[in-house]
């Protein structure tokens, strides 16, 4: 037959028996739709390889839309790229293996095909039985009817994937997810996944592992749960998003606040004794979904910086995607900035990265809710960053969200907002100051960062001083330990190297006619203000000291427009102030003296104008 050879001849029984096939392609001979009560279609298919058949495989929800769509149809092939078996287990019926299908390529559409390829059987064991999904019988004695009639049982006894172990909830013992804590060892919690994190994965001096974590909710409450290692292999393609689960056994501890705003002082990890069941004979709509703790963007400048939040605003504006590099991975990035209003007429900036950067759709102003973002500060202004356990909306059909369409739509065009993310010509974090006016004010004695501006002259450098040796790692910025014999240890990393890699902290003292000030520019801005990099100064140093000391002399004695950053930090058990530079630029004459023509018309009443 023109098609046979395309079959993947073997690999059902192969498969079924938890042998590895890489990418095996199978034909479709049959699709069934299945309803259990309250819970989402799905679909049940009859595949073969050419050679055996199997029954009872099933379609993976997300899925759907290809046999809705028309994709998927009878005598369809198609090269399976991910599945699961798992074991259902029915107290009517035994136990049986279902092969779940997470991934697959149509490769030939069944109109194309129109026929059954080659004669396929059930798969046969040792013993000349037929395996029909993992329960052995007389391929003569296989009964066509059901003759005993279904009995009906309860939601925690009907088909439940067993994982191996087996056995069955007491539904007697489930407990609201608020009742958790780290004193109970026999717990079984009902509840609906509203969030799975993708895999993670780490490597660092400790060891290497992968990780994925999933945020569930009940009636009473939320709580994290996070799966490590073997139990991220084994749970991970058996949870889907918005279905509801038995979940029974596993560690309850303390909640690390800084990674999650869920409201549960604990959260979940998986262990090897954990058991996951699908909850299918249940109404859902008895299950509550995502729940979000709002609060009013204004309100986002009274929480602490790296706060956790939950925001939900209109997009007002939204910038273009942009491509950066990241300082510590050298991965390239994706960004884009969205601006998003709400009833307090305030807005703030969300910054997204990478998919959700490219996907956004900001042209219909979509209503965007957020549920866990983390507050930054820079400058003064205050953005909101999307973390990996984050979870963003797009127009979501919850009350807030429609609330906030209608105040939206009925606003006056000329509309002004109070934008917490921009830098604003007055305040404390964004004045211009001589440096001794900088001092006077004790900018950086506060709990927080103080920003200003000033012009000053660079009158000297520590050039002997500018470069050190660090960690050759991307992510690493340590100074390393010379010892002596062609090697370079890292304290940081635990590890030696043959190499190491040149970095700024250069030390300068500037200059105004009003005093002095010693500051720190560290990689960046030393290379922007040298206008060369620290690999090649540090050549320089090796092979020409007079050369390298050029680069320093070609800034002397020049005034520059400089941005700078004071804080209190202590050393040592000694506390001092620590001024360092932001950006260092040559002065613009032209545009410093429009800024001084509108101080003096300010300070004297007349117009504010500038030419």
């Amino acid at each position: 037959m023109e098609y046979e050879h395309l079959l993947t001849k073997g690999a059902l029984k192969s498969m079924m028996n938890n042998i590895e096939v890489k990418d095996p392609v199978m034909q479709v001979l049959g699709v069934r739709k299945i309803t259990a009560a309250g819970a989402n279609e799905r679909y049940r298919l009859l595949i073969s390889d050419g050679h055996n058949l199997n029954s009872f495989a099933m379609l993976a929800t997300q899925l759907n839309h290809m046999v809705s769509s028309g994709e998927l149809t009878e005598f369809a092939i198609l090269k399976i790229k991910r599945h699961i078996i798992s074991n259902l287990t029915d107290r009517n019926k035994g136990s049986k293996q279902v092969m779940i299908l997470i991934e697959l390529n149509v490769m030939i559409d069944g109109e194309t095909v129109r026929c059954k390829i080659g004669d396929p059987k059930p798969i046969v064991d040792n013993t000349g039985l037929a395996v029909e999904n993992g329960t052995s019988v007389s391929v003569d004695t296989v009964p066509k009817t059901q003759s005993k009639p279904p009995v009906k049982l309860n939601a925690a006894q009907s088909s439940v994937v067993n994982n191996g172990l087996q056995r069955d909830i007491d539904v007697s013992n489930i407990h609201p997810i608020n009742s958790l804590s780290p004193y109970q060892n026999k717990w079984t919690i009902r509840a609906r996944v509203v969030y799975k994190a993708p895999v993670r994965t780490w490597n660092n001096q400790r060891g290497e592992g992968k990780l994925f974590s999933m945020d569930l909710v009940d009636e009473s409450g939320e709580i994290r749960a996070t799966a490590f290692n073997s139990e991220c292999e084994k749970f991970f393609d058996m949870i889907e998003v918005n279905k509801v689960y038995f979940i029974t056994r596993g560690a309850i501890k303390t909640a690390n606040k800084k990674f999650s705003n869920l409201n549960n002082d604990y959260e979940l990890t998986l262990s090897g004794e954990t058991q996951v069941f699908p909850c299918h004979d249940f109404d859902e709509s008895q299950m509550p979904a995502l729940k979000f703790n709002f609060i009013q963007l204004s309100e986002v400048k009274n929480v602490e910086v790296d706060g956790i939040v939950d925001v939900i605003g209109v997009c007002q504006t939204a910038g273009d995607v942009v491509n950066l590099v990241s300082k510590t991975t050298r991965k390239e990035l994706k960004k884009r900035d969205v601006t998003i209003v709400d009833q307090s007429l305030s807005s703030i900036t969300i910054t997204l990265w990478d998919t959700q950067a490219e996907d956004f759709d900001a042209s219909l102003q979509p209503v965007v809710a957020i549920k866990g973002s983390r507050i930054r500060e820079f400058m003064g202004s205050k953005s909101l960053s999307l973390l990996g356990s984050t979870v963003m909306q797009i127009n979501p059909d919850i009350e807030e969200a429609h609330r906030l369409r209608g105040w939206f739509d009925s606003l006056p065009s000329n509309i002004e907002f109070n934008s917490l993310s921009a830098r604003s010509e007055g305040g404390a974090n964004n004045q211009f100051l001589t440096i001794k006016g900088a001092q006077l004010a004790q900018l950086g004695n506060g709990d927080k960062a103080d920003y200003y501006s000033m012009h000053s002259y660079l009158i000297f450098v520590k050039s002997e001083s500018a470069l050190y040796k660090a960690c050759p790692k991307p992510d690493c910025q340590k100074k390393v330990v010379d010892r002596n014999d062609g090697t370079y240890r890292c304290e940081k990393c635990n590890d030696e190297t043959e190499n190491f890699k040149y970095r700024f902290m250069l030390s300068a003292q500037l200059s105004d006619f009003t005093g002095n000030q010693w500051v720190t520019m560290f990689q960046e801005v030393a290379e922007s203000f040298l206008g060369t990099s620290s690999q090649e100064l540090g050549r320089l140093m090796e092979d020409s000291k007079e050369e390298y000391s050029d680069v320093f002399q070609r800034q002397m004695f020049k005034l520059f427009d400089v941005r700078a950053r004071a804080k209190m930090e202590t050393y040592n058990n000694e506390t001092r102030l620590k001024v360092s530079i932001v950006n260092m630029k040559p002065i613009d004459y032209k545009v410093a003296s429009k800024k001084l023509i509108a101080d003096i018309k300010k300070l004297s009443g007349i117009a504010t104008s500038v030419m």
